[in-house]
């Protein structure tokens, strides 16, 4: 296995669902906790969309484990932000058969 440097520091959130005060709501991310964290890029692609075009890497996050059910370990549907970056994290697996860091599979997509 290839040594894990966790040299980045990214912010764990997750979605909120707020009342709007008319029977809808309004989503909000709250900020759960920071992770240091190795990225490691993938396959990126890109894609028109009405009248701009997105681009899509797909990256690797790893992290210390956390153990199932806390707080501080990632799951689908939340995500990672470092300044403006947002990554989503579409799946959460162990790296190592320790269980001692965990790989976040995300991607980052930006309009252009």
């Amino acid at each position: 296995m290839k040594p894990v440097r966790l040299n980045r520091k990214l912010t764990l959130e997750a979605a909120q669902r707020l009342s709007d005060g008319a029977g809808g709501f309004s989503e909000a991310w709250v900020a759960l906790g920071d992770h240091w964290a190795e990225i490691r890029a993938g396959m990126g692609r890109e894609r028109p969309q009405d009248f701009a075009t997105f681009s899509a890497v797909h990256y690797r996050i790893i992290l210390r484990a956390a153990p199932f059910g806390a707080p501080s370990r990632p799951r689908p549907e939340q995500r990672f932000r470092e300044g403006d970056r947002i990554f989503h994290i579409k799946a959460v697996a162990e790296l190592d058969p320790a269980g001692r860091y965990l790989t976040c599979y995300t991607y980052e997509e930006v309009a252009s």
